[in-house]
């Protein structure tokens, strides 16, 4: 994906065409993945990281079948992403507002936080329960800068370059709705989509954009990244996209 996308890997027109990877690499890679099972919770957060790391750098998907110590798999829709730093990143709110802005993490840690433990629910079955996100509501966004009349819809842009995703305004002015800087008590990490993502606590996850860049309100909900690929747009757990997963409110 960003966050999730359709069993194994859906490609864009290219990628995925990179090097092979070899039998070696292979063999320790799946080797990693069964050690993460029976080792202790240490090196269970090493395999983590590792395989963050390498699913940034493989152009093959596999890394992204494996599950990890965090229950968590990586996805991009990009064969690469851009790195933000705390000095780099900026978040732009534009659109049909009244002031628009740009923020800074900084300006973003120095807002009210509100913190959320929910089960995540990927659309493509695996979960991760009771896992901590903390950051700014939303809708403390949208009131600072002015939403004018005629407005009926929020859009999300990423830093990735490809991804984007939509909600209705009422939607995006719900309480469980984030602009995350933190997941299970810690800073957001660039694998999970840090600096900053969006967070929409009762929806699959692909609606929790990574690398989020922008907030741009529109008239009209546009279908995001994976609704064009044949997602719902309304993408409530358990009653979307054909599936029957409890909620995770």
């Amino acid at each position: 994906m960003n966050p999730e996308q359709p069993a194994a890997r859906d490609e864009e027109p290219g990628e995925g065409k990179g090097r092979p990877i070899g039998r070696r690499v292979l063999l320790g890679t799946l080797g990693l993945g069964v050690l993460g099972v029976v080792t202790a919770p240490t090196l269970q957060r090493g395999l983590e990281s590792f395989l963050a790391g390498a699913s940034d750098k493989d152009p093959t998907g596999l890394t992204d079948l494996l599950p990890n110590g965090g229950g968590f798999r990586y996805y991009s829709v990009t064969s690469s992403v851009p790195r933000k730093t705390a000095t780099t990143y900026r978040l732009t709110v534009d659109g049909l507002v009244d002031r628009p802005g740009s923020y800074t993490l900084a300006d973003l840690r120095a807002l009210p936080q509100t913190r959320l433990v929910r089960d995540v629910q990927c659309v493509t079955g695996w979960r991760v329960p009771g896992t901590p996100f903390e950051g700014v509501r939303l809708s403390r966004l949208l009131d600072a800068a002015g939403v004018r009349e005629g407005a009926g819809a929020v859009r999300f842009t990423c830093f990735d370059g490809a991804y984007s995703e939509s909600l209705t305004l009422d939607q995006a002015r719900r309480a469980d709705v984030l602009v995350a800087l933190r997941m299970q008590d810690k800073d957001l990490g660039h694998a999970h989509g840090g600096p900053a993502r969006l967070y929409v606590a009762p929806m699959y996850f692909y609606k929790s954009a990574k690398w989020l860049s922008g907030i741009t309100v529109t008239k009209d909900v546009k279908p995001g990244y994976w609704e064009e690929r044949g997602y719902d747009v309304d993408a409530w757990v358990g009653r979307s996209n054909g599936r029957d997963d409890e909620p995770t409110t």
